[in-house]
Order: structure tokens, then C-alpha cells, then sequence
């Protein structure tokens, strides 16, 4: 749900203190205040709240300075509209990665951040791909949804479940979503198969 817009750096802070959103959707070239300046008002002021830069650019050294600088994603503008959705929740699970799009072919990296969830991948022996779709998941995605929001084909993400199931001793989707709550995953099984 879209809680609000602004046509200003200088409107950004304002109104994220006035609507509390979970996520905001920053465009680096804006007038009145750039948006590097608004991201780093944003991550002193809303810790809590993630941002997402939006930019035309896919300058290397850009991408890295916006990370560095807390943001949750980096997304070229060239980016297919109908991926979009599946990124912004990437970003409000807390995995960072930036994704752009080259004339002729598709180019996307993962730059995934060490986050709370380094001791589960410690305990359970799960790389940081292998969460990412036992949280997809949990959520109740099908493989293909799996593969379509992650980049990977149905056989991949199949091939993955298989390597899940064994490392955490279950049998089937349902058995790994309850796993994936136990270890505090996910937040609620409401979307779980």
C-alpha cells in the first residue's frame, strides 16, 4: 500500500515521520536535498524502516556507496515493472542486493549482508541461498514462484529444497516451514503451506 509520495529530498523525512512506512522507494537525483543526503536522514532518524534506492545508474561504485550506506536494495530503473514487487519484499526481509538490467541481457547480483539469521546458517549448515527459499517457502510459494522472485529455474530451486530438507531432518515443504518458524525464519505461519 502506497502511504505516500514526495517530489523533494526535503519531503522525504517529513513524510516518513508522518506515515511510519516499512519501506521507501528513494530516487538518488532529486531536487531540494540529493538522495544520499535523504538516505543518511532516513538511517539516523528510522532505523527501522528500509529503504530501497531507485536510480538510472549502475555505476559500481554508486551501487556500493548506497549499501554501504544502509540501503536495504539498489534497483536500476530499467528493471522489469513486474519484478518489482518481488524485489521490494526481498528488501523487507532483509536481504541486500542490487539488480540491473543490460541492453540484450539480464544481469542481476546478490550482495547479501551477514544478518541476524548467521548463527541459524551456523547451527543448521543452510547457505544464504538455501534461506532465502526455505523463507520463500514458508511463505507458501511454489517452486515456480520461488524460481520467478529468487532468478531460478523450477529444477534449481527443487534441487535446493532437497539439500533444505536434508540438512534440517524433515520430510516435505510443510515440515521445513514449521522448521524454518522454530528457528525464527519467518514470524508467523499464516502464509505457510
Amino acid at each position: 500500500e502506497v502511504v505516500g509520495t514526495a517530489t523533494s529530498g526535503l519531503q522525504v523525512e517529513p513524510l516518513v515521520s508522518r506515515t511510519r512506512p516499512d519501506l521507501v522507494l528513494l530516487d538518488l537525483q532529486l531536487p531540494g536535498l540529493d538522495g544520499f543526503s535523504a538516505l543518511a536522514l532516513l538511517r539516523e532518524r528510522h532505523t527501522r524502516c528500509r529503504v530501497v534506492v531507485l536510480s538510472g545508474g549502475d555505476e559500481q561504485a554508486t551501487i556500493e556507496e548506497t549499501l554501504r550506506q544502509g540501503a536495504a536494495a539498489y534497483i536500476s530503473k530499467s528493471i522489469d515493472p513486474h519484478d518489482l514487487p518481488a524485489v521490494l519484499r526481498q528488501a523487507l526481509e532483509g536481504n541486500v542486493y542490487y539488480t540491473t538490467t543490460r541492453v540484450g541481457r539480464e544481469t542481476v547480483a546478490r550482495v547479501v549482508r551477514e544478518s541476524e539469521h548467521e548463527q541459524v546458517r551456523r547451527e543448521t549448515g543452510l547457505t544464504g541461498r538455501e534461506l532465502e527459499i526455505l523463507r520463500a517457502v514458508s511463505r507458501g510459494l511454489s517452486n515456480r514462484a520461488v524460481g520467478k522472485e529468487l532468478f531460478l529455474s523450477d529444477q534449481t530451486v527443487k534441487f535446493h529444497l532437497n539439500k533444505i530438507y536434508r540438512k534440517l531432518g524433515v520430510a516435505n515443504r510443510t515440515e521445513a516451514a514449521k522448521a524454518a518458524h522454530k528457528l525464527g525464519l519467518v514470524s508467523d505461519l499464516s502464509h505457510a503451506p
